[in-house]
């Protein structure tokens, strides 16, 4: 019998430990090859480890990188380290598992380099190849497939990506996005929980609901109050719709929001969301505006029509497949085409092309890769 592999998971973020989350439980279905070993650097320390329970998991490690107005080397410093220290020093691991293009990925990617041991990217080959949108992730995605051993890519565009980059095509492979399996992850009764929670605020989640997301660190300043007047046109002009909006805790997002927004009787302003929440509302919602790059890859499962408001975004088989629409931070895009949709009736605004990031069976696709891997 061979001997049992140490498969080291980490990520530090919400939209991670939702994309790894299905993996994680497909690798536990085979105790006998493999150990998984959970570690969470905690960059959004309540989030992810909320996250984690709705999934029935938990960390193995909690490694607390995250402290007030750390700049972005002292994020990545503090996180190499704890990886270093905590994890590579005390366990024996045969290879790590990154997702996404967070300051975790690229830390958990060069720490492991520097160990030689293999990286397994999911959500591989994303690009904009704008290294400022999105900043920082943009740079930190390229640099973490520098040193990966098997590319996940969720489609052909990001396998064409990673080819051109010169690597080679059998390091790569085409799985779909772990996102759509963590939307079929959410039990029955989950979902009917996020029903109440909405109900227990007094808010009615019917075909008048917008969702609106805004975080991104390029859409900071100007670009956030542009967002915010054209959120205040289209609250004022259809003042029967409700507009939903989880507001991100970061001050310079946060602040401007509430002292802008919070006056409007059809603008409902949250705490950041619960997972199973925002799947309600991505479920129902008539119309979603984000930033967010997980929100493009999960709305086209619910044939909800969406306004990304970045200018450049690595998500383009969205904008291909018409899921879709890219609006930047333009004022006159975003009450045009928000108007466009709202002024039509729920049912017409369905849309029915297929989810082009995924089926659901990503993660299956996944652990049959590093099973051959392996040789298992």
């Amino acid at each position: 019998m061979s001997k049992i592999k140490n498969i080291l998971v980490v990520f530090g973020t919400r939209p991670e430990v939702i994309k790894l989350a299905p993996v994680i439980m497909e690798l536990r279905k085979y105790p006998d090859k493999y150990n998984v070993i959970v570690c969470n650097t905690e960059q959004q320390k309540e989030l992810s480890n909320q996250t984690l329970g709705y999934f029935n998991l938990k960390a193995d490690i909690n490694l607390d990188c995250m402290r007030p107005n750390q700049s972005l080397a002292e994020v990545q410093a503090r996180i190499l380290t704890a990886l270093e220290m905590e994890v590579f020093t005390k366990y024996d691991i045969d290879a790590t598992i990154i997702q996404g293009d967070t300051m975790t990925v690229l830390c958990g990617a060069l720490a492991s380099y520097y160990r030689k041991i293999p990286v397994f990217y999911v959500e591989a080959g994303l690009r904009s190849y704008n290294i400022f949108e999105p900043f920082p992730e943009e740079i930190m995605r390229q640099m973490a497939s520098r040193v990966t051993e098997l590319h996940f890519a969720p489609t052909h565009k990001n396998k064409t990506a990673l080819i051109k980059e010169g690597i080679s095509e059998d390091k790569i492979y085409i799985t779909g996005n772990t996102v759509t399996d963590a939307l079929f992850c959410l039990s029955d009764g989950t979902m009917n929980n996020a029903k109440l929670f909405f109900e227990n605020k007094g808010i009615e989640i019917n075909d008048k609901t917008v969702l609106i997301t805004a975080h991104r660190r390029e859409n900071h300043g100007d670009r956030l109050d542009n967002i915010i007047k054209a959120i205040e046109y289209i609250a004022n002009k259809y003042t029967d719709h409700t507009f939903i909006i989880p507001v991100h805790p970061n001050p310079n997002v946060k602040d401007k929001m509430h002292n802008n927004l919070e006056e409007y009787a059809n603008i409902k302003l949250f705490e950041p969301l619960d997972y199973p929440n925002l799947v309600y509302l991505m479920k129902n919602s008539k119309l979603i505006l984000t930033d967010s790059g997980g929100i493009q890859e999960e709305a086209p499962t619910f044939g909800c029509p969406t306004l990304v408001m970045r200018y450049e975004t690595e998500r383009q088989e969205g904008i291909d497949a018409g899921v879709s629409i890219l609006v930047g931070a333009d004022y006159d895009k975003i009450t045009e085409l928000s108007s466009e949709i709202l002024d039509k009736d729920f049912k017409s605004t369905r849309l029915q092309a297929q989810n082009p990031y995924g089926n659901g069976t990503s993660a299956l696709q996944i652990v049959e890769i590093i099973n051959n891997y392996f040789g298992e």
